[in-house]
């Protein structure tokens, strides 16, 4: 019961605490209109190329847009411990460690998924593509195991708030290499080979090519191995990231540089 208690409440707290000193309503222009401007950039953009079809933007960049809340907010919940001075109190609470910062993770993936289902939506809208109303709920599955798998990844950079000073730099960098390598606005097959390898390694790789063919009216079993590997690498990028915090976390206390970065 404790273990459940800290991981719904504590990390229902911590995402709470990420927008302390916000107005909610900034929440409309980094969820809502990001997105949607994104998404129609690079549509338009494909119309005067004749590259894709509007449907093939509207997709992959609603689900990209994903890593947003998925690597900020995520890389945010330890980074946010240093700035107001709670990390050592979190650190020297004998709390489970496990429950602790997954239960960080679960409200993101909530965020996740809705910042890109309301993308898909507000963008199939704007640009008159057509969803079909029986593709609506594998849609919405396959975007939610892409923003656990994304999530994952956030994971392993909010390990680094141990370490670094500043945690804002990284997730950028990262959201621009998902944008580039994760078949957002191009083909894998269009991308050289080094860069298509590297791709099947991140993710959203996955979970795009998925939601493109449910949209096109494929069924989940006809997906299920583009999910299996999306859900994969989101557990191997989870590892990873509970590893580095607890590796992390004892170099602190072995060297007494918990508060210095």
């Amino acid at each position: 019961m404790n273990a459940l208690r800290l991981f719904f409440i504590g990390g229902l707290t911590s995402y709470r605490a990420l927008f302390s000193w916000l107005s909610p309503w900034i929440l409309v222009p980094t969820f809502i209109l990001g997105p949607i401007f994104q998404i129609l950039f690079f549509a338009y953009v494909g119309r005067a190329a004749g590259a894709e079809d509007d449907a093939f933007f509207v997709i992959g960049n609603a689900v990209q847009y994903a890593a947003i809340p998925c690597l900020f907010a995520m890389g945010n919940t330890i980074s946010g411990e240093r700035q107001q001075a709670t990390l050592p109190l979190l650190l020297a609470s004998p709390a489970a460690r496990i429950p602790l910062f997954l239960g960080r993770a679960l409200p993101v993936i909530v965020n996740g998924l809705v910042v890109s289902v309301v993308a898909l939506f507000a963008g199939a809208v704007l640009l008159g593509v057509h969803l079909r109303p029986e593709s609506a709920v594998p849609l919405t599955l396959v975007v939610a195991v892409s923003a656990f798998a994304c999530t994952g990844l956030g994971l392993t950079n909010a390990a680094l708030a141990l370490r670094v000073r500043e945690t804002a730099v990284l997730p950028n960098i990262l959201f621009g290499i998902l944008l580039i390598f994760a078949g957002v606005n191009v083909r894998l097959s269009a991308l050289p080979p080094w860069m298509a390898a590297v791709a099947h390694w991140l993710p959203l790789t996955h979970g795009i090519d998925a939601a493109r063919r449910v949209a096109a009216g494929a069924t989940l079993g006809e997906v299920r191995g583009d999910l299996y590997a999306e859900a994969g690498l989101g557990l191997l990028f989870a590892a990873a990231g509970l590893a580095m915090l607890a590796w992390f976390e004892r170099e602190s206390r072995r060297h007494a540089t918990l508060d210095v970065a």
